[in-house]
């Protein structure tokens, strides 16, 4: 359980930074149910090519697979999250198996925000999240999570060079674009212990190293939103575009960030 203190920290580094990671969230024994769980669903079916740079893009719903179900309910990682004053956030009820075999390259830089259309997009606190578990541990050498801080509240040049995500382009970039996989100053890697969790808001610029290492590295990502109103904790000022915003207006949905991206 998160200490008051250390809660608002992760909170707060989450919000101006666009991730945190929080240690030991699985027990060892779950750990272990959920490495044999992916490695029988990895092992049974076929990798693509267009998977190469995710390594796999395996979707698997809690109402299929009794072990994702326990992860998608899994009370340490809720309680941590109300901890944080972000229990209004839902899940999408699935997780994906992003496995990276050894010898995998980098997955490239990119954002998930699909609503760049839509003024909630200038929000300044978390808005859609993504909880990451690594199921083993990630190093630089192994392909650990990497994200240029607070991308997801500032443009930067960036943002202008990237190709869209996975099946709007990313999948059939040339390994090495100088943009995609570049070794950008002010990126963070964040190497974790198996176990961990790791929470980052979509909206921001992330990537993964290739895995040099002699194993899998593979992690499960959930998707959680909230709804596209004002956190309750919030204290801060509330953008214009969000105090004007029609709660019934339908906003095209796009990967690309347009104006309110600043």
């Amino acid at each position: 359980m998160l200490s008051p203190h250390l809660a608002l920290e992760k909170r707060r580094q989450l919000t101006e930074d666009g991730y945190c990671a929080i240690d030991d969230v699985l027990t060892r024994d779950f750990l272990e149910e959920l490495r044999q769980e992916t490695d029988r669903l990895l092992d049974a079916m076929e990798h693509p090519p267009h998977w190469k740079y995710q390594g796999s893009d395996l979707h698997v719903k809690g109402s299929d697979n009794p072990v994702i179900d326990r992860l998608v309910r899994w009370g340490p990682a809720w309680d941590a999250l109300r901890a944080m004053g972000l229990g209004d956030f839902t899940s999408h009820g699935s997780y994906i198996i992003l496995s990276k075999p050894p010898g995998g390259p980098p997955l490239y830089w990119h954002q998930d925000w699909m609503d760049w259309n839509d003024p909630i997009s200038v929000a300044p606190w978390p808005q859609y999240l993504f909880l990451s578990y690594y199921l083993i541990d990630t190093t630089v050498e192994s392909g650990c999570f990497r994200v240029i801080p607070g991308t997801h509240l500032k443009r930067i040049p960036l943002h202008a060079r990237l190709t869209p995500a996975h099946a709007q382009g990313g999948y059939h970039v040339a390994e090495g674009d100088p943009d995609m996989f570049c070794d950008h100053p002010d990126a963070i890697d964040v190497p974790v212990k198996a176990g961990a969790l790791v929470i980052g808001e979509g909206r921001a610029l992330h990537a993964a190293h290739a895995n040099q290492g002699d194993q899998r590295r593979t992690l499960l990502l959930g998707w959680h939103r909230r709804p596209f109103t004002v956190p309750s904790y919030w204290t801060g000022d509330v953008p214009d575009e969000i105090l004007r915003r029609d709660p019934d207006a339908k906003y095209e949905r796009t990967r690309v960030p347009g104006g309110y991206l600043r």
